[in-house]
């Protein structure tokens, strides 16, 4: 294990009718809001009235951005950061999923510097301002609700990259599964995908002696496993959608981070995936996940063990290690599938005409992306081809 500082102030309020409670928590914060959320969904399940009566019972002032897409644009960014500077608007309230909060998170840095997008580019850059925000949680999935970090599309270019900082911390997070029971199936697989991810991400390290962070892991991993497949089946089963709201958060809040280092690679090689196709992060992760492990497995393979054994119960009597880490592959790939995702980038009918310009583009400044392996363009394209 390595030394580490952990630190993470997001209030979690987790209980049903919380949504109502909303304007009592804004008011610690600020007096003059934007009201942050996607493409009208809050609108039809009643939690955009639940909010904006709690803010006006709460007496506060709150001017509106809608808008938000999958893949959340630098243009809307820009647009909610000339609204807050034009109104004085001094707290972010965003409502929604992890596409909605980080572009609140972008707005909030954005106000006090010239061009947020050189942040983007340059992920050494530190954000040393930022609005505070707040979180009303619509989709568990990004875990964006108490994470320091905020992915953003800029549609010159087909560029999609990620902030960090410590600032951009939404100050709490309103979480009541009831608002997830309207959900799509199609959201809810997408957005278990996004969480079984974001716990391999950090899973697969190299750093030793971390077998604490490793069982907090695969106890997670095995929860979504589970209760993903049931909130397909049962929509409105409160235990059911808690499990998954509560673990999505867990997943990306950096405390599975602690002492180790977590890779990374797939989630900038899906980037450029949903940056060119506009298609969903989670359907991406499905896709690239798989062809990951098996380029990268021979690194360590005994973490591939491991984590085939513990999770998903690979029986290591298999007389060799190819078999039970190929194994352990095969029934992560019929899970997904099991949840209606694709497996192959043929699966959404993507060729491989883009696959070499997406790798280059991929390590465009930056030379490699992940830890557990450093991955040039060349790996990355090799990646890309295991996923047709």
């Amino acid at each position: 294990m390595i030394d580490f500082v952990y630190y993470n102030p997001t209030r979690i309020v987790f209980r049903k009718k919380s949504v109502e409670k909303t304007g009592t928590l804004v008011k610690e914060y600020g007096k003059k809001v934007l009201l942050h959320y996607g493409g009208g969904s809050i609108k039809k399940n009643g939690v955009y009235d639940a909010v904006v009566k709690s803010l006006k019972d709460s007496g506060i002032e709150f001017v509106e951005l809608g808008g938000v897409v999958p893949n959340p644009r630098l243009s809307l960014v820009n647009e909610g950061i000339k609204i807050c500077r034009d109104n004085g608007v001094d707290f972010i309230l965003a409502v929604g999923g992890g596409s909605v909060i980080d572009s609140a998170k972008a707005i909030a840095a954005g106000v006090g510097c010239e061009n947020i997008w050189e942040y983007f580019i340059d992920g050494s850059k530190p954000i040393n301002s930022a609005l505070p925000l707040g979180v009303v949680l619509t989709i568990p999935a990004a875990g964006s609700e108490s994470s320091p970090s905020s992915v953003i599309t800029n549609e010159d270019g087909k560029y999609k990259r990620a902030i960090h900082g410590e600032l951009i911390i939404p100050k709490f997070a309103v979480m009541n599964p009831e608002v997830t029971y309207t959900m799509p199936l199609k959201e809810i697989a997408n957005g278990c995908s996004d969480i079984i991810a974001h716990l391999m991400e950090r899973y697969f390290t190299n750093v030793q002696n971390v077998d604490l962070t490793d069982r907090l892991i695969e106890a997670n991993m095995r929860t979504i496993l589970y209760y993903g497949p049931m909130a397909m089946k049962e929509p409105e089963n409160y235990d059911v959608r808690a499990e998954i709201m509560w673990g999505g958060t867990i997943a990306h809040n950096n405390l599975l981070n602690t002492g180790r280092v977590g890779d990374w690679a797939s989630h900038e090689i899906e980037h450029e995936l949903s940056a060119e196709y506009d298609i969903a992060h989670g359907a991406g992760l499905a896709i690239i996940f798989p062809a990951w492990m098996k380029y990268v497995c021979n690194v360590n393979p005994d973490k591939f063990i491991q984590f085939a054994e513990r999770v998903f119960d690979v029986s290591l009597s298999y007389d060799n290690k190819d078999r039970i880490i190929n194994e352990m592959i095969g029934r992560l790939e019929n899970w997904y599938k099991s949840m209606g995702l694709p497996t192959r980038l043929s699966d959404l009918n993507i060729d491989d005409i883009k696959l070499r310009e997406m790798a280059e583009k991929c390590v465009e400044a930056r030379g490699t992306v992940g830890q557990f392996k450093k991955l040039d363009a060349d790996d990355i394209y090799n990646i890309y081809k295991l996923a047709l």
